[in-house]
């Protein structure tokens, strides 16, 4: 009874999860589902994580530096020292000499040392660098999201207009079947001729040559959006939308370029390149470190540093001072180059500025022709359609053959590529403009 009621419970509970697991995606969704699950945007949050653990390391330079340090000396030779022999006999001749050996067999110190920058012009511009990075990182890190964002979308939209052109194909394909299947009963009572049957079948093998071409389209664009949503390819994964739906939502994009990130991060690059340019500048000026050193002292001609013997203090404290005087021309020359790195970025960043403006202008007007385009594809679509069937019924009565139709059936194939790329232009138009307004992240 008790395993029972585990197997039920267990059973729920594989059930409820099931249940829970989620499937059918709109575009926001699937955008917001990249973004979390993503590898390229966890790279770029560690890469984040890393930016503030330099920076907390660039802190602690300016921090007090603290050390123990312990040596121990076993001294197989003391060490000769030689004097003049007047230094130990008064009455010794001038110019002789003594040796003797002074020392312990053993000796052994202990130090405690304090270091600590009072200013240093290069470790100033380190720490703001070391922020401005951080900054420079975050925005890496949006133009991940972006790249991952766009590529989704892109994808999203491909899959809707596979699903949407499938569904149209096997529309036709049904149609055809049915044309094929009445007239086969014509064909064999002897009213339909041999030529107009094979023509029937003809089109009947278009049809489904159609149909698995879309159906491979289909298929293959569902495993490209696993793919940049990071989805399990194994799982099944619809999406929700309509290329109506996708095409209202993104008439009206409109921003400013200066929100674009590419421009952003030239911009960021061109801030630390400016502290590049400081620190070569801070370079010149004098840096002043202070220390303090404290030190016990042991000689012993026994190993017996553990005993009660006595061991000498040593304290002392100073400062350091490096005035840089000469170099010789370097540190100019390091200024000269980090000045003409920085006229570099302000060129590059007016030509990206006008770069997007002309961006902006051909995408906004091919986005009016694309869906101008749109409009008149979504119409001839309606009329090839028309057309067809009404051949078929023409057909059906006698009053067409079978060669018009299977024409009429191609100008609806046609018509149908031409309105499914149509949608693509007005997509990727789209796409373009959100992504030149920095939009793609925020804009649902």
């Amino acid at each position: 009874m008790l395993n029972n009621l585990l197997l039920a419970i267990l059973l729920m509970t594989s059930l409820t999860s099931w249940s829970q697991e989620k499937t059918a995606y709109t575009l926001s969704e699937a955008k917001e589902y990249a973004l979390e699950n993503h590898l390229t945007i966890k790279n770029a949050s560690l890469d984040i994580q890393s930016a503030i653990s330099k920076k907390n390391e660039t802190r602690g330079i300016g921090l007090p530096q603290m050390n123990l340090q312990g040596t121990f000396n076993n001294f197989i030779n003391l060490p000769v020292q030689v004097v003049d022999a007047s230094f130990i006999n008064p009455n010794a001749k001038k110019g002789e000499t003594v040796s003797f050996r002074a020392g312990t067999d053993f000796s052994a110190a202990g130090t405690f040392q304090v270091n600590q920058i009072l200013f240093n012009g290069s470790y100033l511009v380190g720490l703001q660098v070391s922020k401005q990075y951080v900054e420079f990182s975050r925005t890496l890190e949006s133009q991940s999201k972006e790249e991952v964002v766009f590529s989704v979308i892109q994808a999203y939209n491909t899959v809707v207009i596979a699903t949407e052109n499938l569904r149209f194909i096997d529309s036709l394909l049904r149609i055809t079947e049915e044309l094929v299947e009445k007239q086969a009963n014509y064909f064999e009572i002897g009213l339909l001729k041999q030529e107009d049957m094979d023509q029937l079948n003809y089109s009947l093998l278009i049809a489904k040559n159609a149909k698995t071409s879309a159906d491979i389209q289909f298929k293959n664009s569902l495993v490209l959006l696993k793919l940049t949503m990071n989805f399990p390819l194994e799982k099944e994964l619809l999406v929700i939308e309509t290329s109506e739906n996708l095409i209202n939502k993104g008439q009206k994009a409109n921003g400013r370029i200066e929100n674009n990130l590419g421009l952003q991060i030239l911009n960021k690059q061109k801030a630390l390149n400016d502290y590049s340019l400081k620190n070569e500048k801070f370079a010149n000026l004098p840096t002043l470190n202070g220390f303090f050193q404290h030190t016990y002292n042991a000689y012993r001609n026994e190993f017996d540093f553990f005993s009660n013997n006595q061991w000498f203090p040593q304290t002392f404290w100073g400062l350091q001072l490096n005035v840089p005087v000469f170099s010789g021309g370097q540190r100019h020359y390091k200024i000269q180059q980090a000045e003409i790195v920085l006229q570099k970025n302000e060129n590059q960043i007016m030509l990206m500025s006008q770069t997007l403006k002309m961006q902006e202008i051909q995408s906004q007007n091919n986005l009016s022709a694309a869906l101008e385009q749109l409009d008149l594809q979504k119409a001839n679509v309606d009329l090839a359609e028309k057309i067809y069937r009404n051949a078929i019924i023409m057909e059906k009565i006698g009053s067409q053959n079978s060669v018009v139709v299977t024409q009429k059936y191609n100008q609806v194939i046609q018509a149908q590529a031409q309105l499914t790329a149509a949608k693509i232009s007005v997509f990727n138009e789209q796409l373009n403009l959100e992504k030149l307004y920095n939009q793609l992240i925020t804009k649902n």
